[in-house]
């Protein structure tokens, strides 16, 4: 009998899934991180219009919030790129990828092809590592 494939079978197709996507958006992450604070890329970040350029301004203006999240990307990126407590950074980096592939999407869409580039790996990773996650997703903790 046929069966599809599942992401629950540990084949060298889901391995080598997983170790792509890891590597990936560990790569991304950590590159862009650390150009944050290094400034290696030579480019000029684009000045977005209208909603997308005030939502930025706003997050500039705290402060805090851009070395915050630079900080964590390169310290979740190092993580999946050695493989060291990837499973956790790849649930503190999800909500950077969801962000970042709204935010190119609603806001500023030229740039909607990065956001998929970083939410695709880090779902095929939710996938792949399910069995780390399932205990997460209890509905009443004793």
């Amino acid at each position: 009998m046929g069966y599809f494939f599942t992401f629950t079978e540990r084949s060298i197709f889901v391995k080598l899934t997983i170790l792509i996507s890891r590597l990936l958006l560990g790569f991304l992450y950590l590159v862009f991180g650390l150009d944050y604070f290094l400034h290696f890329i030579p480019y000029q970040p684009p000045l977005h219009p209208g909603n997308a350029g005030i939502f930025k301004a706003g997050l500039m203006a705290a402060g805090y919030f851009y070395p915050m999240q630079k900080t964590i990307q390169v310290l979740g990126g190092l993580s999946l790129l050695i493989n060291r407590y990837a499973p956790i950074a790849a649930v503190v980096l999800f909500p950077i990828s969801l962000n970042v592939l709204l935010f190119h999407t609603l806001l500023a869409p030229e740039g909607w092809l990065m956001g998929v580039f970083l939410i695709v790996p880090n779902l095929l990773l939710g996938l792949g590592w399910w069995k780390y996650y399932r205990s997460m997703f209890v509905r009443k903790a004793e």
